[in-house]
């Protein structure tokens, strides 16, 4: 049994320096077992307790850049209505029930673009508040988009043809 373990670890059977006969593991192999998993995990648990830091806190720029963002979705909301619109006249004839409906999806997708940028905005309004007075404004945001998407549910039930 001794000599299959030896043969094992890659050891001469002649030669018996360096080798753990009990287990026919080379002292090399046995520091190697126990020392790669130990490197790794230390340097995982180095490398995540880095990764904790606090983001940077919201200023009025990081506001402007979510006002700008929520433009620029409204804009190609509009964009794509109009695009939609003028796709079913032109296939459908300017008085068809497609086009009505395009209209109306239209208008949708247009109120759905504002109430999404004016949460963003909110939200990154209610970051640039003290940690105390963030949660009732984000409560406060929330509701008013909830309330933005009702209206938008609303109108595009009542204006289907």
């Amino acid at each position: 049994m001794g000599l299959f373990l030896m043969r094992r670890a890659g050891e001469n059977p002649g030669n018996n320096r360096g080798t753990d006969s009990r287990q026919g593991w080379s002292m090399h192999q046995r520091k190697l077992k126990h020392g790669v998993p130990t490197t790794l995990v230390s340097c995982l648990l180095g490398l995540f307790a880095g990764c904790h830091k606090p983001p940077p806190p919201v200023t009025s720029a990081d506001v402007a850049v979510a006002q700008q963002e929520a433009q620029h979705e409204v804009e190609q909301a509009k964009a794509e209505a109009k695009k939609d619109v003028k796709s079913a006249a032109k296939i459908s004839g300017s008085d068809s029930r497609d086009v009505a409906l395009a209209k109306v999806t239209g208008s949708f997708d247009i109120a759905m673009a504002r109430a999404d940028g004016d949460h963003k905005v909110a939200l990154e309004n209610c970051l640039t508040l003290p940690p105390a007075a963030q949660p009732p404004c984000k409560q406060t945001a929330d509701a008013d988009y909830q309330a933005a998407v009702d209206k938008a549910k609303t109108l595009r039930a009542a204006q289907r043809p």
